[in-house]
């Protein structure tokens, strides 16, 4: 059965989160729903990462197996033809090995988080971001971060209901910058790293606004992760204003 890789966006949202579920709409469920329509049966696709609920895909990545030979461009028309009106779009579409895998052969993942800083109630980037009405110090930010940087025990930034065999991973790059958005003054986080845990990214930012806001101090940050225990984490951010940005594999693939 010929593979292809999808490239995937879509606003979090209307979902449980990409993982199929069997009474709450998913991502995953839309995709196999669509290409059932093209090829009726029942199909299982594999993505890159498994977001959870509310949080956003600027390039998630997911695989699918089909009976017949599609054109790739066709296959991601007919599938964004058949996606309508849920916000999930196929932005491209790659032919791969039979043996290649979305999760597996992925070398790094790249999360961006986005904080609005205004008291203005959000109109045009509600549900996109995690607004915040208080002013952050994003250097103080990125000072806290960078003790996160390199391979770690992260059990302080980890879910307790994260299946990860070890805790133990490598945070090859975390940037903390501001910008100017369509809506206002907005805090963003780039994470960089081959894989994550549960909930480390939001661990993560919900940690370091604390830095921002001057609730914690910088070094508090590296306490917190000497601690290697979860009461010693931040609070945890909300969803919406996470997003998996993009998914890097050893051969550029779209």
């Amino acid at each position: 059965m010929p593979r292809y890789a999808l490239k995937v966006e879509y606003h979090g949202a209307p979902f449980a989160g990409w993982q199929r579920q069997a009474d709450q709409p998913s991502v995953q469920g839309a995709i196999e729903a669509a290409l059932a329509r093209l090829e009726p049966r029942a199909h299982t696709i594999a993505a890159a990462g498994r977001t959870d609920a509310g949080v956003h895909a600027l390039g998630q990545v997911a695989h699918c197996d089909m009976v017949k030979e599609w054109d790739p461009f066709r296959l991601s028309e007919a599938l964004n033809y058949h996606l309508k009106p849920a916000p999930v779009a196929i932005i491209a579409c790659a032919k791969v090995a039979d043996d290649w895998h979305a999760r597996f052969s992925a070398t790094k993942r790249e999360y961006l988080f986005r904080i609005l800083v205004r008291r203005a109630p959000a109109t045009h980037e509600m549900g996109l971001v995690w607004q915040i009405g208080h002013d952050l110090d994003a250097e103080a930010m990125q000072e806290a971060a960078n003790h996160l940087i390199g391979r770690h025990d992260f059990t302080t930034f980890r879910a307790s209901i994260c299946q990860a065999a070890s805790p133990v991973k490598t945070l090859d790059s975390l940037q903390v910058f501001r910008t100017d958005g369509l809506s206002g003054s907005e805090i963003h986080f780039l994470v960089r790293a081959r894989s994550f845990l549960h909930n480390q990214v939001r661990s993560f930012v919900g940690t370091l606004e604390r830095v921002g806001a001057g609730a914690w101090n910088p070094a508090d940050v590296a306490s917190a992760l000497a601690a290697q225990d979860r009461s010693a984490c931040g609070p945890v951010c909300p969803p919406q204003g996470l997003y998996l940005k993009r998914v890097e594999y050893d051969n550029e693939l779209f």
